[in-house]
C-alpha cells in the first residue's frame, strides 16, 4: 500500500510564502492522482488542490486561485504545493491523498498522509 508523508510547514506571517511536499512510498507514483486538503480548528476537511497522474491538469478551490500551485515530479515520487501570499484564514493541518482513479470527488481519496500545520499569523 502506499505511504505519504508531508512536510515543509511552519509558521509564516500575513503575505509569506511556503512550500509542501509530499513524498510517496509503496507504490507506483505516476499511476496516482494526487491532491491536497486542509482542515482548519472546528472546522470540516476542505479540498484545496488537484493534479493527474501525468501532471496536465490540475484544479483549485476558489479560495487559494492565483495564490497556490500544485505540482509533481513523477521521477521522485512527489507532490508539491507552493502557497504564495499567504493569508490567516489559510491557516489549517494540511494534508495530501493519492487515488488510482478519483480526481474530481473532494472526499472519497483512498490513501492519506498525516498531515502538516500551517499557521499563518500577523
Amino acid at each position: 500500500q502506499m505511504q505519504l508523508v508531508e512536510s515543509g510547514g511552519g509558521l509564516v506571517q500575513t503575505g509569506g510564502s511556503l512550500r509542501l511536499s509530499c513524498t510517496t512510498s509503496g507504490g507506483t507514483f505516476s499511476n496516482y492522482n494526487m491532491a491536497w486538503f486542509r482542515q482548519a480548528p472546528g472546522k470540516e476537511r476542505e479540498f484545496v488542490a488537484a493534479i493527474r497522474w501525468s501532471g496536465a491538469t490540475t484544479r483549485y478551490t476558489d479560495s487559494v486561485k492565483g495564490r497556490f500551485i500544485i505540482s509533481r515530479d513523477n521521477a521522485k515520487s512527489t507532490m508539491y504545493l507552493r502557497m504564495n501570499t499567504l493569508r490567516p484564514e489559510d491557516t489549517a493541518v494540511y494534508y495530501c491523498a493519492a487515488d488510482s482513479t478519483n480526481y474530481y470527488n473532494n472526499i472519497d481519496w483512498r490513501y492519506w498522509g498525516q498531515g502538516t500545520q500551517v499557521t499563518v499569523s500577523s
